[in-house]
């Protein structure tokens, strides 16, 4: 049985879902001192350190989709956790690459571990990672991560003005 109501809006189910989702990689990776958002970035900077990459905070931002500023708080209370590096780009003194410590090596492979585990568990009611329905799943959200949205004409279609609102 399902725990969303009828009638259920494909927005308000997606919000649910990534609500659930955030919350059980939460308590996933709290033992080790992180939170999802953090998560989401010392896996990152994981991905990217192995393939030879040193990310500037925006680039970052850019892949993970969260703001630069978000970034930033996390990259810092990171580094003051030992877990990151940041340090200026030299071709851009503007710009601060980031870096994984040795410390944020090894708590970033177990984190990975644990919410691959966590991702196993997400996945079985649709047969498990590597079934069509995964696939399937995957291939609809991509699309939907791709489609374009602009927040400022859908308040205008109802005569919502940043003047007015």
């Amino acid at each position: 049985m399902s725990t969303a109501p009828e009638g259920a809006t494909p927005g308000f189910l997606v919000w649910r879902l990534s609500t659930k989702w955030r919350v059980a990689v939460d308590r996933a990776v709290a033992p080790l001192g992180l939170t999802h958002a953090q998560y989401a970035l010392v896996a990152t900077l994981f991905g990217m350190h192995r393939s030879g990459r040193r990310p500037s905070q925006r680039q970052l931002a850019d892949h993970t989709g969260l703001e630069a500023l978000y970034v930033s708080k996390l990259a810092r209370t990171l580094e003051t956790a030992g877990l990151v590096d940041r340090a200026r780009d030299p071709a851009d003194p503007r710009a601060v690459q980031l870096s994984l410590t040795a410390e944020g090596q090894q708590v970033a492979r177990r984190a990975i571990r644990v919410v691959q585990r966590l991702h196993e568990q997400f996945l079985e009611p649709l047969g498990g990672l590597d079934s069509s329905r995964t696939q399937a799943f995957t291939d609809e959200l991509r699309t939907l991560l791709d489609a374009p949205l602009d927040p400022s004409a859908a308040s205008t279609d109802i005569g919502i003005t940043e003047e007015t609102s």
